[in-house]
């Protein structure tokens, strides 16, 4: 049953296999980075610092979506040393997946450089062409979910646009653009599974999570308090979402819990599974950069609000073009409401 399931799932655009080959093929221009293996004693001091920090922003945090600065075509320092950089460097680095199927990936059919392709490689392009006035003028670093907070401390980046929740947590470490795609938290699971949505269904049952995602936080908070059922089993975690379909594929997890615009995506690379009930949360995903870039994060501000106001190149042709597939022809519950600005000056 699980050759089969795994047989399937390896058709279409070239399935996970494919891309893993691929992946693999282009690793050089991925950051390089350490990672702990799920269930290692460093994964879980890391989950218990996350969960103390988690609960103490909780507590001082309302609407992080929006916690961000209004919007500005001004240049400051922060622009001005992208500006500078000299020669093939005068790039804006940017942190982006290379994994996420009409997201972020590298299409293994898009010819020998297996460029990287999806809705936030588009927003990235406009806001290399708004600051360097070059759509190209971009190095991407693919990052894994628990390495795009300190790839922005660490300086590695300009920015993260790799479908990051905005949330109250994290913007104790990071400042956000304001929200540019509305998602939620939803189960995928084998069409077969019991399984019907997060509920009772899940006891006793597996789930994989990314580490470090909104995902795994939400599921540890709500099985503390009781929202989760005592037996269900969320120690599976590894560095990219992709993973965790790899995982359910192998039978090694039950469910993958993750954003449901992911979730779509990932149905969408294997016939065998689906989405199972509604989203349980409301979330929005925002463009990620240092606390001090203030310049920055105003000027990518500015850029969203022309790209949605842009309906021939902006984020309407940008959903149609790579998410109505997954997602649905109609747009309106994906698009973030009107912004919010912490300040307007």
């Amino acid at each position: 049953m699980r050759a089969r399931r795994l047989r399937a799932s390896l058709k279409g655009w070239g399935g996970v296999a494919a891309m893993a080959v691929v992946c693999a093929l282009v690793a050089v221009f991925a950051l390089c980075v350490p990672l702990s293996g799920p269930g290692t004693v460093d994964d879980q001091a890391v989950a218990q610092s996350a969960r103390v920090k988690a609960e103490k922003a909780e507590e001082d945090c309302e609407a992080p979506e929006k916690q961000t600065l209004s919007p500005s075509s001004a240049d400051g320092d922060t622009i001005q040393a992208i500006r500078n950089r000299e020669g093939e460097k005068r790039k804006l680095i940017v942190g982006v997946d290379q994994n996420s199927y009409r997201w972020g990936y590298r299409n293994p059919n898009s010819g020998k450089t297996a460029e990287l392709e999806g809705f936030d490689i588009d927003l990235v392009h406009r806001i290399a062409e708004d600051i360097l006035g070059d759509p190209d003028a971009v190095q991407f670093k693919a990052i894994p979910t628990n390495q795009r907070i300190p790839a922005i401390q660490d300086g590695r980046v300009d920015m993260v646009v790799r479908t990051m929740t905005i949330n109250c947590e994290r913007i104790e470490d990071v400042a956000f653009s304001a929200p540019y795609f509305k998602t939620g938290q939803q189960v995928l699971a084998p069409k077969s599974s019991p399984i019907k949505g997060y509920d009772d269904t899940l006891a006793d049952k597996r789930i994989c999570t990314a580490a470090g995602s909104t995902a795994y936080s939400t599921l540890e908070a709500d099985k503390k308090d009781g929202k989760l059922p005592a037996t269900t089993d969320i120690s599976t975690t590894v560095p990219n979402q992709l993973d965790c379909l790899v995982r359910l594929q192998l039978g090694e997890a039950d469910a993958v819990v993750t954003d449901g615009a992911l979730a779509a995506s990932q149905a969408a690379q294997d016939p065998t599974v689906q989405l199972k009930g509604d989203a349980f949360t409301a979330e929005y995903y925002g463009v990620a950069m240092k606390k001090e870039a203030d310049d920055l994060v105003r000027r990518v501000n500015q850029i969203l609000v022309d790209y949605r106001k842009d309906t021939a190149n902006g984020w309407q042709a940008s959903y149609d073009k790579w998410l109505s597939a997954t997602l649905g022809k109609d747009s309106e519950k994906s698009e973030p409401p009107a912004p919010q600005y912490l300040r307007t000056t």
